[in-house]
């Protein structure tokens, strides 16, 4: 069961909680300090200010979808070597074989980056980029700074946020990270968990309590209570890394001799910390969580808040999944009424266990024991596996695990993050997939509901995945089993690194060439904001989400994140399919203005303007096309769900509010404008909207700006707003995006 505090609590000596509404005698400004949370952030900020924070981080981590845009945008900012350490892991677009060689070209462009500018590089099939943090990196009491939205290593002890690319090269460019000091909401475990329940089931327990609320959106969870003590480290970390789907900005934990024991077994004893917070604390919530009622869960298409017991979808399962289906239904044509038989059963096709929250050693080794001797059957189920790192895949050959879950049937791979953002084991049409991953959003197992392919995703613990593949398909808790799980011993061999990865922090060789693929290309010029903008409505979608994944599909167009241009003609496809036409039409009307050509397709809108705004002159009005969404941003921190709008002539965003920070952030470092309007607004799909003195709004930190909605025959007010802006973002929106405001 998980409770979910109204308002503040305090927490004494670690275990007696109190109300915030209930205690007179302690001050909060100073209780506040007590946490670990605080602590760790004020050590990182080297501003004056407690409340707004610069912060600077002790490493960063990208991946291959991102560290090539990263390195071309800090270089073109005028990057000279790495100042902290950088790992460039390639565990995304590991499988060199869509587009050619481009995969592979970017891999040897990290390689030569590391080498030129002094980076970790990490090659490819040797860890997940979360898997090689925690067994190399993360320490008690650091902060990272990674390019993707799971990087979490709360459970040992540092807080890691994930954030899109710009916020990196802001690092690389001894610049800060700059927000206010966020909110800290305490997760208080108690109880024990009960055999057959694992890391994910208590994770979509949490975020199927927390996100709808939005309880703890950009806030930090600070994971305390007697509870912790019970769980070994694998548990915790699987817990952790899907607190990004709570939308929360990061996460910490209690450290304990267990955090120091993993840390001692990756020959970094040195780097724990013991961490808990002060005899009197205070949190702004509190997530309460008895770890001795969560049962085995399961979270139904399309994301992972969509939670439920494994036992209450087995015994209801054509009512749930019938009132899932309407849901799913809106954008998604999926059948899973289907899957349930004639037994009265309900069937999946396929199993994964696989990246940074799967695959792990503790995961892997509880699903060999309960495949062991068993055969997962030659119909229709497959199950995969992927250890996260190949130190975790040589222990598990070592201990028979390996050879259990292949003598069941499954097949073993090596660490790759594909099935986690739908690069691989893509399932077949109409299919249901059940995965111990990150995600299940829309078209994360790789399906194109455009082209008439739809299959779907539902998030499960590894342990029942195993249950359920034992039992040939039909959805099984592994609760439900007598199970006798082994607790084998890690052993860590770092010497797999020492013979395959380069380590090149402190030693940047600046004569080195980089090494550019014919698909590596420059960012194109982003103009400065002018004084006057028309925006033509290019996207206007209502759904209550839009994710990062429906912005900009991941999957195998992964593969061209390294050329601007060519990604961006994935913008929105599968979710407003007519977007880059449309996008491209304003662009070239914008091409028209700069040329001093005139625009007779819009002059009927420039006589509205010149009502609204005499002086004005078409010539200065900047022309770019804007996306409407009640709530993007939610999932994927990849910078791409703002760039490929704004080369593609994006100037802006309308919501009613941002999923979360890292998108909007990803927004502003492209130069784009991030409204918000309070309801639905006044204005529909290919509208105008003429929003004048913008620049003049943007500079004065005047945060609530008269705007127009132009149609033919007339214009009509309404109002956007601009959320606080430091200085520094006002100004990256004035330049017209980070790389202008580095030049600058």
């Amino acid at each position: 069961m998980t409770t979910l505090y109204d308002g503040g609590v305090y927490l004494f000596g670690g275990s007696r909680i109190v109300s915030e509404n209930e205690c007179d005698f302690a001050k909060k400004e100073d209780a506040v300090k007590n946490t670990i949370a605080y602590g760790i952030l004020q050590a990182h900020n080297i501003s004056k200010n407690s409340s707004e924070l610069k912060i600077k981080f002790d490493a960063l981590a990208s991946h291959d979808i991102t560290y090539v845009g990263i390195i071309q945008t800090a270089r073109a900012s005028g990057l000279e070597k790495f100042p902290l350490p950088y790992v460039l892991t390639n565990c995304h677009n590991s499988l060199c074989a869509v587009g050619g060689t481009i995969n592979e070209d970017d891999h040897l462009f990290g390689l030569s980056a590391a080498k030129k500018y002094g980076g970790i590089f990490v090659p490819a099939h040797q860890a997940v980029i979360h898997q090689y943090m925690r067994e190399m990196m993360a320490g008690g009491g650091k902060m990272i700074l990674g390019s993707d939205s799971h990087t979490r290593y709360g459970a040992l002890g540092t807080m890691a946020i994930g954030e899109g690319g710009p916020e990196l090269v802001k690092q690389l460019l001894g610049r800060t990270y700059d927000i206010k000091m966020p909110e800290i909401v305490c997760v208080y475990l108690e109880g024990e968990v009960n055999p057959g329940v694992g890391p994910q089931d208590v994770a979509l327990e949490i975020i199927g309590a927390s996100f709808k609320k939005g309880y703890v959106k950009n806030k930090v969870m600070e994971f305390v209570g007697p509870g912790v003590a019970g769980l070994d480290m694998d548990f915790r970390i699987g817990i952790d890394v899907m607190t990004t789907e709570t939308t929360c900005l990061s996460s910490i934990w209690v450290t304990d001799d267990k955090t120091e024991e993993y840390l001692k077994i990756h020959g970094r004893a040195s780097e724990f910390k013991k961490l808990e917070p002060g005899e009197l604390a205070y949190y702004d919530g509190m997530i309460k969580v008895d770890l001795s009622k969560v049962k085995p869960m399961i979270a139904l298409p399309f994301h992972p808040s969509n939670a439920y017991t494994i036992e209450e979808l087995n015994a209801n399962a054509a009512d749930i999944l019938r009132e899932e289906e309407k849901k799913a239904n809106d954008g998604n044509k999926i059948d899973l009424v289907s899957k349930i038989g004639q037994d009265g059963k309900l069937r999946v096709e396929q199993g994964v266990i696989a990246g940074c929250a799967g695959g792990t050693f503790s995961n892997l080794c509880a699903a060999a024991d309960i495949l062991n001797d068993k055969n997962i059957g030659c119909g229709e189920f497959s199950l995969s596996i992927y250890p996260s790192s190949q130190p975790i895949m040589l222990e598990l050959m070592k201990n028979g695990a390996i050879g259990k879950l292949i003598s069941a049937g499954a097949t073993v791979r090596t660490a790759f993050c594909g099935p986690c953002f739908g690069a691989g084991d893509v399932p077949a049409n109409g299919c249901l997939s059940i995965r111990h991953s990150t995600r299940n959003f829309p078209n994360r197992e790789g399906s194109k509901p455009a082209n008439g392919q739809c299959a779907a995703v539902a998030l499960m613990d590894a342990r029942s995945i195993a249950a359920t593949a034992a039992n040939g398909g039909v959805l099984t808790p592994a609760d439900s089993l007598d199970l006798e799980l082994s607790t084998p011993k890690y052993f860590f061999d770092k010497t797999i690194y020492e013979k395959r990865c380069y380590f090149g922090y402190g030693s940047a060789d600046v004569n080195a060439e980089l090494r550019f693929g014919p698909n590596i290309v420059d960012w194109p010029e982003m103009p400065a904001l002018e004084d006057d903008i028309l925006l033509k409505v290019t996207a206007f979608i209502t759904d209550d989400v839009t994710t990062t994944d429906e912005l900009i599909p991941s999957g195998e167009t992964s593969s061209y994140r390294s050329n601007p241009m060519k990604l961006a003609e994935f913008t929105l496809s599968r979710r407003v399919p007519d977007y880059v036409e449309k996008a491209k039409k304003v662009l070239a009307l914008e091409k028209k203005r700069e040329s001093g050509e005139k625009i007779a397709e819009l002059s009927y809108a420039f006589d509205e303007i010149r009502k609204i705004k005499p002086a004005s002159d078409p010539a200065n009005i900047e022309i770019g096309s804007v996306v409407f969404a009640k709530k993007p941003g939610d999932g994927s921190a990849r910078e791409q769900a703002a760039s490929c709008q704004r080369v593609l002539g994006g100037l802006a965003n309308i919501a009613n509010e941002y999923a979360t920070k890292r998108y909007r952030s990803n927004l502003i470092n492209w130069g784009m404008l991030p409204f918000i309007v309070d309801d639905l607004p006044v204005f529909e799909n290919d509208d105008l909207i003429f929003v004048p003195d913008i620049k003049n709004a943007v500079k004065n930190k005047i945060d609530t700006i008269k705007a127009y909605v132009i149609r033919n025959g007339g214009s009509s007010e309404f109002e956007l707003k601009l959320a606080a802006l430091t200085d520094d973002e006002r100004q990256i929106i004035l330049d017209g995006c980070l790389i202008n405001y580095y030049k600058n």
